[in-house]
């Protein structure tokens, strides 16, 4: 029976019509089932519903971003495993949600939006288990050894979501963000796709859909930033709101003083010049210290704050530099934070007469401006850091993508700003609970008119890169669905503000210089990514639970690295996946570090001024600032696609991820929280945080996602290597390994391939032992036969004691060109010293008598 006001029979499936779908892996049956290769995928599919095939389908002509010939050969030759789905309803509407089958007993992988601006994974075995706003579904069907994804999309102005209904059903989610905006027929709301491996299934299908749309690019067709390779700091956890110069001169130069120089710099939220409604319209605020009180308040100019605007040039390069001491800071800070509350509680109480009694509030500030002397700001602020910090090569300033969280002041400017009241659109009910967004729909969002979008982001950006500021972190970026009504709905305004944004990057930041945060919905991946590249793909690192739960100190670091590395599964195929910061003294420190060194994107933290771990840092940072980075992004290997890391209270994750002249394996107990449905919030589980076991293998990592690595699939024997236990053992491709891990620990097996020299001559080069990613550290490996000699020559970047498998003790061991000493044992364990050389690339050469 057809759904109210559905039309039966309205649309027949359009494969009944296609003749290019006789080729099509997929039908639709008369008796309304889904199905591949003649497994069902979903039944009693609502006659609104249709199926078309890839070439029945327009796609877009986008001459701004065509897609590479390549590409488009190799989707169009594997346009047999994809399929799009579509539907019609009598009426017009701004949104429709509609059934469109039912599945039961199948596993799934999904992504969805738990908050506006974040998501993570889910995993069930029906329709009904799936969570509103899903972004994507991954089928096991291993009746064909195969993965089915279904992706909803961009159609028109309107966007799509999948969710749950009653009794196995799925709905799909198709809406405008408008009311003035309405349709009631579309093609080519959601994407199916087949394949046999579900890392090159991913890819394949975001190649097809970036052919069907033309509205952004793939990773691999942009430049990462540069700080891509390199270690940094952010400022927020150190500051928050109370960020200003001399704070952030000290704290960069502490991390120079203990060898582990940042290569470029974060100044997080509170360098802007930003007010109340209720303030003086050409004035900081002073009152920024209540919880969330920042995200009431509107941009009134583009410049930097009178903090950072009263800098002059040489200021902290002198004798006389203000000092600046963390806990003092902090102690001021508190006693804002209790007199801000203070006054909240009295207001609330209707004693607004007792409250205005209080103290004022102020602002923290450590300079004193020189008479005679003329400001330098933010430029030359940079410039003083640059001259001390030489090797700090990168400056990013944070900013909202409205300009800061409540936009733009109205009449503050040539751009036409409107305060718009922020709605949260419908599918976001059950998300969780914050304050974010309690704010954002308090107090609105002064929006730039759309047509202005261009001028908005060249008033800030041009000004920025003037001051020597090369990138921007641009945050809160989901805000724009709550403010499309007027706008055309939520797809156009998110054009206009995406186009906008990506001449400025252009422009003002060579191409590259932007992070984009709070960013995890389909709407920005589909518009927003043709020229950002980098992006994050957690939700925000937090170093104590803010709802008060003493142990989600150690259980949020595990939603933490879940959320980062299932996200990448889809967000990766856009932008090169940013993991976020974490604090290099907290109590969980290793274990984010571990994850952060096989992540394969930049590394930083967020640590208070002076409090650092300088031993776990060099685990992680080379002395010049540079990074070991694994040449892929780190992803759950495949038998950990369909379990829950979190909280089923037995599985570990598992990570994998690719160098050049090896794999990497990193096992984490996670367990311990998660998503809870019924109460829609992430939640401690407390009777899972304890210890787990698991296995993995050399076959874990999927070598087929780089050229390079691709013929290692098929290689017989493997070192491993366990950096925390400090153990090396030769396995075959397909051993397993059985792990224990306590709560919160982890440990990462650096996976090598061993060649074969002789009878009784084996070969392999692990990497640094001295760092996580140990393979990371190997550029190059080749080896020569000459004779009754072999020759091994491996070029290696940073140093340490470089860590060898070699069956037969060496003859001599050369380390550019030079004699050197080096440690044999019986159990094949070659080690050997590799000094630092300023960051240039060392050439061993191991010679054995075979």
């Amino acid at each position: 029976m057809a759904p109210p006001c559905f039309t039966p029979n309205k649309i027949s499936s359009v494969f009944e019509k296609d003749k290019d779908a006789a080729a099509s892996r997929f039908c639709l049956s008369e008796n309304r089932e889904i199905s591949v290769d003649g497994v069902t995928l979903l039944f009693d599919v609502p006659e609104n519903v249709t199926l078309s095939s890839f070439s029945s389908v327009p796609h877009s002509c986008n001459s701004d971003f065509p897609p590479p010939p390549e590409m488009v050969k190799q989707v169009n030759s594997k346009s047999e495993n994809c399929a799009f789905l579509g539907l019609s309803v009598d009426d017009l509407c701004d949104r429709i949600l509609n059934p469109i089958g039912k599945f039961n007993n199948r596993k799934f992988l999904s992504i969805f939006r738990f908050k506006t601006w974040w998501s993570t994974a889910w995993i069930g075995l029906s329709g009904s288990d799936l969570q509103k706003e899903t972004q994507i579904v991954m089928f096991h069907v291993p009746e064909l050894n195969s993965y089915v994804v279904i992706i909803p999309i961009i159609e028109q102005s309107f966007r799509s979501a999948i969710h749950p209904g009653s009794h196995c059903q799925v709905l799909l989610s198709i809406e405008s963000g408008s009311t003035k905006v309405r349709a009631n027929s579309f093609t080519s709301s959601a994407y199916l796709q087949i394949g046999d491996n579900p890392y090159i299934l991913l890819s394949d299908a975001f190649a097809a859909i970036r052919v069907h749309l033309g509205t952004f690019r793939l990773r691999e067709e942009k430049s990462p930033p540069r700080i891509f390779d390199k270690f940094g700091w952010c400022t927020w956890d150190a500051f928050y709101l109370t960020v200003e110069p001399v704070g952030v001169w000290h704290g960069v130069q502490s991390f120079a003083e203990g060898g582990i120089p940042p290569r470029f710099l974060i100044i997080d939220d509170g360098w802007q010049s930003i007010n109340f409604d209720h303030e003086s319209p050409f004035e900081d605020s002073s009152d920024l210290t209540g919880l969330g009180s920042q995200m009431l308040c509107r941009l009134y100019r583009f410049g930097e704050n009178e903090k950072f605007a009263k800098y002059q040039a040489g200021t902290m390069l002198g004798p006389d530099a203000p000092e600046f001491d963390q806990q003092k800071h902090d102690m001021m800070f508190k006693e804002m934070v209790k007199l801000a509350e203070r006054k909240a509680v009295l207001r609330k109480e209707g004693l607004e007469e007792e409250a205005s009694r209080l103290p004022p509030a102020t602002i923290i500030e450590y300079l004193k401006e020189k008479e005679g002397a003329e400001r330098g700001g933010l430029k030359a602020l940079v410039s003083d850091l640059k001259k001390k910090f030489p090797s700090l090569d990168d400056f990013y300033v944070w900013h909202a993508l409205c300009g800061a969280w409540g936009g733009v002041r109205p009449g503050i400017s040539q751009l036409k700003s409107t305060v718009i009241q922020a709605k949260m659109q419908a599918g976001l009910e059950d998300t969780m609970t914050d304050l974010a967004v309690v704010m954002v729909e308090q107090g609105g969002i002064g929006l730039v008119d759309p047509s202005q979008a261009d001028d908005l982001y060249e008033s800030m950006h041009s000004h920025l890169a003037d001051a020597g500021i090369t990138g921007v972190k641009v945050d809160v970026i989901h805000t724009l669905e709550y403010v499309s009504e007027d706008y055309g709905g939520r797809v156009e305004l998110a054009k206009k503000y995406y186009d906008g944004l990506t001449k400025s990057l252009r422009k003002n930041f060579s191409r590259t210089g932007l992070i984009a945060s709070m960013e995890q919905c389909n709407d920005f991946f589909f518009l927003g990514t043709n020229e950002i590249s980098m992006a994050r793909v957690g939700d925000d690192f937090w170093f104590e639970d803010p709802n008060g739960d003493p142990m989600g100190v150690y259980w949020l670091q595990g939603v933490h690295m879940v959320n980062c590395g299932y996200n990448s599964l889809w967000q990766g195929q856009f932008i090169y996946p940013d993991w976020d910061m974490f604090q290099s003294h907290h109590v969980c420190a290793e274990f984010h570090a571990g994850s952060r060194a096989i992540c394969g994107g930049p590394i930083y933290v967020s640590d208070k001024v002076g409090s650092h771990n300088f031993e776990l840092l060099r685990k992680l940072v080379l002395p010049d600032g540079t990074i070991l980075r694994c040449q892929h992004f780190a992803l759950p290997t495949r038998d950990c696609l369909f379990v829950n890391p979190l909280s089923d209270g037995k599985t570990p994750l598992k990570l994998w991820n690719l160098n050049k002249c090896g794999g990497v394996i990193g096992i984490f107990n996670c367990q311990g929280a998660g998503w809870c449905p019924e109460e829609h919030r992430s939640k401690a589980f407390p009777e899972c945080y304890k210890e787990v076991s698991g296995s993995f293998s050399p076959s874990d990592i999927e070598w087929e996602c780089k050229d390079f690595t691709a013929k290692f699939r098929d290689h017989e024997l493997f070192c491993v290597y366990y950096h925390k236990a400090g153990k090396l053992y030769p396995k075959k491709g397909n051993d397993t390994m059985d792990i224990t891990l306590q709560p919160s620990s982890f440990e990462i097996a650096t996976v090598s391939p061993i060649y074969k020299l002789s009878e009784n001559a084996e070969f392999a080069v692990v990497g640094l032992e001295n760092m996580f990613n140990a393979g990371g550290a190997i550029e190059s490996l080749e080896y020569t036969l000459e004779g009754k000699s072999a020759t091994a020559v491996i070029e290696i970047k940073g140093a340490g004691k470089l860590l060898v498998y070699s069956s037969l003790k060496p003859v001599k061991v050369l380390l550019d060109d030079d004699n050197t000493g080096f440690e044999w044992s019986n159990e094949g364990v070659l080690k050997f010293e590799v000094p630092w050389k300023g960051g240039e690339i060392s050439k061993a050469c191991i010679i054995t008598s075979l």
